[in-house]
């Protein structure tokens, strides 16, 4: 009994685990497809927003003309909090090939 519960567990685990990185790799195209064409990844990235913080940035690119459907920019937020939200440590700031900045 123990086991068949924790089969039946660890199947709907993967498959949340799956549509999240669904959601992920969704979220990431809408960024490179909308996002980018007005600012830079650099821009982007290095922000620490939290997910209330990334959805007002979102709200405030709507009123500057940014149109999504409900599903890529559900998609956006989930990608952008996921991956730099507020917890998440900045990367180190990248340097040139002589090792300047």
């Amino acid at each position: 009994m123990k086991l068949r519960l924790f089969v039946s567990f660890a199947i709907v685990l993967a498959a949340a685990l799956a549509a999240d990185q669904a959601t992920l790799d969704h979220g990431k195209k809408v960024e490179q497809n909308t996002c980018t064409p007005c600012h830079g990844l650099r821009l982007i990235d290095s922000q620490r927003l939290s997910r209330a913080a990334w959805d007002r940035e979102l709200t405030k690119m709507a009123g500057w003309g940014w149109e999504s459907n409900a599903e890529d920019r559900a998609a956006l937020v989930e990608y952008l909090a996921t991956t730099f939200g507020d917890d998440k440590p900045m990367a180190p700031p990248e340097k040139s090939a002589d090792g300047r900045k």
